[in-house]
């Protein structure tokens, strides 16, 4: 993660990502349609949005709208989960989740779609948050662990409604 960083004369070495979600297909090349399959649990808007409406007729307050873009960055690059000791997604679902959660659109399905990605998360083979914060260095879009927080309360909320 840091080839930018060592002196000369140091072994560097070179792996694939260690996460068991991604499982390695030879050399340094890695399956990472586990993401895809998350996303296919529950990333995305399923009730019936009608046509397109003026831009002002929905009003989202701006910090709403703020957070909800910032989680929208999230790439789906899997450095999140290369970084973690445990090898967890969580920063990576929580995003997609959050962007989806925060926004008017996506409220009726919220609770639902927390508990099926974290559950798609976990059949998958990605480990635990322990909140090492080490995914939220990594990420290149600097994506918040507040994400995580807010993942784990609607989940929560969901197996209480259950």
């Amino acid at each position: 993660m840091y080839i930018r960083r060592f002196n000369d004369g140091d072994t560097i070495t070179v792996e694939p990502w260690r996460s068991a979600g991604f499982p390695v297909i030879k050399d340094l090349m890695v399956d990472r349609t586990a993401y895809d399959k998350i996303m296919q649990a529950g990333g995305y808007v399923s009730i019936r949005t009608g046509s397109p409406q003026d831009a002002n007729a929905i009003l989202i307050p701006k910090p709403v709208a703020d957070e909800a873009m910032d989680a929208a960055s999230c790439i789906g690059c899997g450095a999140c989960a290369a970084a973690c000791k445990n090898g967890s997604a969580m920063l990576f679902v929580s995003a997609k989740v959050s962007q989806l959660n925060l926004l008017p659109q996506g409220k009726p399905e919220a609770l639902r779609r927390a508990k099926a990605m974290l559950s798609k998360m976990d059949e998958l083979g990605f480990g635990n948050c322990t909140n090492t914060r080490a995914c939220e260095a990594e990420c290149p879009k600097n994506v918040s662990i507040s994400n995580i927080a807010r993942l784990n309360r609607d989940f929560i909320l969901a197996k209480i409604k259950d």
